[in-house]
């Protein structure tokens, strides 16, 4: 090694603490606004009238509010998936230049930047008993009731998937536009038809971020309080878990709260950890079926 390559080495190896001062703003942050806030909650949780972990029994064995966990579910997972899968085939079309791309890109894009509450708020409006949509059907004489399309189950999975959607498919849009369009055209060379490319090329290619999108919507869809509070049933068929944290924050009841915040994360870190862990699975038993 030369005495010049030592002393770029040297260089490197002085600078590398003021690199490391550099991420200790970041550190404090992370400290100041999550660590603190999330072990004062954990610290909340054992201070419960009844004993150390009576908040997370009380929780627990009452069906009425367990039931929530599965509500919740049944409506964020769904909303991922739909999501996921119904943004594949439309970000396929769309990662290739084509006229009106940006304006369409930038309709898809609306909702995202709405929120979900004026979403819902809209809803209310439109689908509503006297909303335009069942208006328009009667008018038409296809109906005689109006469609209740609110304050149910169905009112919030489509709000949900409102908002969660264009997440989605900005994400797959951007997997889609980082695979080397070479390894399709020579697929296409090779014979293969359009449903072979895109089995066998694109979707192993593609299947690490449609699991990162997965995660991320449904991490998005988890905390569906605007959605099941205002075009749901908050009392009955959509009382998702973030509900029955509000009810009991409402009542001073801070241990509850914090104990059912901690349920919450523990069941997206399950749900999370089954996702990764399938498609760590499904890696493994592609690479030792190429190998045999």
């Amino acid at each position: 090694m030369t005495a010049l390559a030592i002393g770029r080495v040297v260089v490197r190896e002085r600078r590398l603490p003021g690199l490391v001062w550099l991420a200790v703003p970041a550190a404090v942050f992370m400290v100041a606004f999550f660590v603190y806030p999330l072990c004062y909650g954990v610290g909340l949780t054992f201070q419960a009238a009844g004993g150390p972990l009576s908040a997370y029994r009380s929780f627990l064995s009452d069906g009425y509010q367990r039931g929530s966990i599965w509500i919740t579910l049944g409506l964020s997972v769904p909303t991922a998936l739909i999501s996921v899968v119904a943004a594949v085939p439309l970000a396929y079309r769309m990662r290739g230049p084509f006229r009106g791309k940006r304006t369409l890109t930038a309709v898809l894009m609306v909702p995202l930047t709405l929120g979900s509450v004026f979403v819902a708020d809209g809803m209310i409006d439109f689908l509503g008993p006297n909303g335009w949509f069942n208006r328009v059907l009667r008018a038409l004489h296809v109906v005689d009731q109006p469609v209740v399309l609110i304050h149910n189950v169905a009112g919030v999975l489509l709000s949900m998937l409102i908002s969660v959607f264009p997440l989605a498919f900005l994400l797959v849009l951007g997997y889609f536009s980082g695979i080397d369009g070479n390894l399709e055209r020579a697929a296409a060379v090779s014979g293969a038809g359009p449903w072979q490319r895109f089995r066998l090329v694109l979707l192993p290619l593609l299947l690490p971020g449609l699991t990162v999108t997965f995660a991320l919507t449904f991490v998005m869809a988890f905390a569906v309080f605007p959605s099941a509070t205002l075009v749901g049933d908050p009392a009955g068929s959509t009382r998702v878990i973030s509900i029955v944290a509000y009810d009991a924050y409402s009542r001073a009841d801070y241990s509850s709260a914090s104990a059912i915040a901690i349920v919450m994360g523990l069941v997206e870190l399950a749900v999370l950890g089954i996702v990764f862990g399938i498609r760590g699975r499904l890696y493994r038993g592609s690479t030792s079926g190429g190998k045999g």
